[in-house]
C-alpha cells in the first residue's frame, strides 16, 4: 500500500499536481480555504495558531481542508425530545456546530431538527462516533449512521474511544471518506501513547482528535502535542462533567474574572478555551444556556487571566475514557 501510494504521489508530481493526505470528493463545504488558499493570516505554525484558528469567523479550518465553528453543541444525556429542541434552539441562536454519537441514542433527533430547521445543510457541521461495539462491522455501522442522521452526508465521524478492532474502523471510515459519505475523520478519547501506537496504521491523519478538557484536567502535555501534528483538539466536558459543575462555575477565580469581564463563569471557561486553540462543544437543554454560550466574542482573556485559570490545573479527570 505504501509504496502503491508512493508512485501516485511521484506521478502526481511529475504532472505538476498538489499532492494531498486526504482523497478529498470536493470542496470545502464552508469557505473556500482548504489546502494552499487560506488567507495568509492564518498561515501559521500550529504552535502559533492551532488548527488555523479564526476567531474573527469563529471558525477553524481543519486538516481535511474543511471548515467547522469553534463553538457548538454537545448531546451528551439528551433524551430524543431535549436533543431536538436542544439543537433546534442552537440552530436559531447562530449556533452551527452539533456533537453526536450512536451511543447517546439521539442521532436521529439531531438529523430531524435539522431537516425542521430553516438552516441550509451546508451551513452546519454534525459530528458523530463509533462505539467499541461497532468496530467489527464498521462498514454496517457507517451506513446506519448516515440512515440514522438522514442528513445526506457526515461532517466528521469519530471513533468513539480505543478498542479492539480500531484501526480497521478507521479505515473504514476512510473508505467512507473516499466514497464521499464522510467529510472528515478523527479520534476521541485518544492521548499520547496510543496516538503513537494508532497514527503509524493508518493512512489519513484525523482531523481532530476529542478529548476530556476542562480547568481541573487541561492535557498541558497532550494539546500541543496533538497540535503540532495538525491535528485539531475538541473538549468535551467543559465544565468538568456532571457532578462537578457546580464547583467548577462557583471557583473563585473564574467567578472573579468573570465579574470583571461581565460576562458568565461558563463563558470564561469557554473563552479560555477557545484562546487555547480548543474547540468547545458544551452540553445543555436550556435555551438560555445554549444562547449564552455561543456569545464568547465580546471579551478577551489578557495573559495573566488565562495564567490564573492554567493554575487551577489538578490533573483530574472526570471521566473513565
Amino acid at each position: 500500500m505504501k509504496r502503491i501510494l508512493a508512485l501516485i504521489l511521484m506521478f502526481m508530481f511529475l504532472l505538476g499536481m498538489p499532492a494531498c493526505s486526504q482523497t478529498q470528493q470536493e470542496m470545502p463545504a464552508v469557505g473556500e480555504s482548504a489546502g494552499g488558499s487560506a488567507p495568509e493570516e492564518e498561515k501559521k505554525s500550529a504552535a502559533e495558531n492551532p488548527g488555523h484558528f479564526n476567531l474573527e469567523t469563529a471558525s477553524v479550518t481543519l486538516n481535511s481542508g474543511y471548515e467547522m465553528p469553534v463553538m457548538g453543541l454537545g448531546t451528551y444525556s439528551l433524551s430524543d425530545e431535549e436533543c431536538y429542541n436542544s439543537v433546534t434552539a442552537l440552530l436559531e441562536a447562530g449556533g452551527r456546530l452539533i456533537d453526536t454519537a450512536y451511543m447517546y441514542h439521539n442521532e436521529a433527533a439531531v438529523g430531524r431538527a435539522i431537516r425542521d430547521s430553516d438552516v441550509p445543510r451546508e451551513e452546519i457541521f454534525v459530528i458523530t462516533k463509533l462505539y467499541p461495539t461497532q468496530f467489527n462491522d464498521p462498514e454496517s455501522a457507517i451506513e446506519l449512521a448516515l440512515d440514522t442522521l438522514d442528513i445526506g452526508y457526515i461532517d466528521m465521524m469519530l471513533l468513539h474511544h480505543p478498542g479492539t478492532g480500531d484501526v480497521e474502523a478507521y479505515l473504514a471510515m476512510e473508505q467512507a471518506v473516499a466514497d464521499g459519505k464522510i467529510h472528515s475523520i478523527g479520534l476521541s478519547n485518544w492521548y499520547i501513547e496510543e496516538l503513537e501506537e494508532f497514527l503509524p496504521q493508518v493512512n489519513i491523519t484525523p482531523a481532530l482528535v476529542q478529548n476530556e478538557i476542562h480547568p481541573y484536567y487541561q492535557e498541558p502535555d497532550v494539546v500541543p502535542y496533538i497540535q503540532k501534528l495538525g491535528i485539531t483538539v475538541q473538549g468535551w466536558y467543559p465544565f468538568g462533567g456532571r457532578g462537578h459543575t457546580s464547583e467548577l462555575l462557583g471557583n473563585e477565580t473564574i467567578s472573579a474574572i468573570a465579574e470583571s469581564h461581565g460576562v458568565t463563569s461558563a463563558q470564561v471557561i469557554l473563552r479560555w478555551n477557545l484562546q487555547r486553540g480548543v474547540v468547545v462543544i458544551p452540553g445543555s437543554s436550556n435555551p438560555d444556556h445554549i444562547r449564552e454560550n455561543l456569545e464568547l466574542f465580546d471579551f478577551e482573556l489578557t495573559d495573566e487571566e488565562m495564567a490564573q485559570i492554567v493554575a487551577l490545573n489538578r490533573d483530574e479527570k472526570h471521566d473513565w475514557y
